[in-house]
């Protein structure tokens, strides 16, 4: 099984990240489906702070390079990507259209 890490910040508003929060205690069913058929086979968001961190376990034939996360197509995936940015802002040095921005491996143990 392949990993990804990947960070994106919220906005920096506690209100807005405990809301934030609370919308990932009830993801809408239709976008863990989504996501469930892209490949992925577990996925964990912690926060500290505004930051995020997202690990993403996928299968060894997922290619992050040609694959996606979900589908992007999707009408309700859209809404929920839509409703998220209420709250997410990209980190400063993310490309133009990036949002969560794919972190590097330095350390294993």
């Amino acid at each position: 099984m392949k990993k990804y890490a990947f960070a994106l910040d919220l906005k920096d508003d506690s209100e807005k990240i405990e809301e934030y929060i609370q919308h990932h205690q009830n993801v809408w069913p239709e976008v863990l489906q989504s996501i469930k058929e892209s490949g992925v086979k577990n996925m964990e968001i912690f926060h500290v702070g505004n930051r995020l961190f997202m690990l993403v376990s996928v299968s060894n034939d997922f290619s992050i390079e040609k694959d996606t996360i979900g589908n992007p197509e999707n009408p309700i995936e859209q809404k929920w990507e839509e409703l998220m940015w209420n709250y997410q802002q990209k980190l400063p040095f993310a490309k133009s259209g990036e949002k969560w921005v794919l972190m590097d491996k330095i350390f294993e143990l």
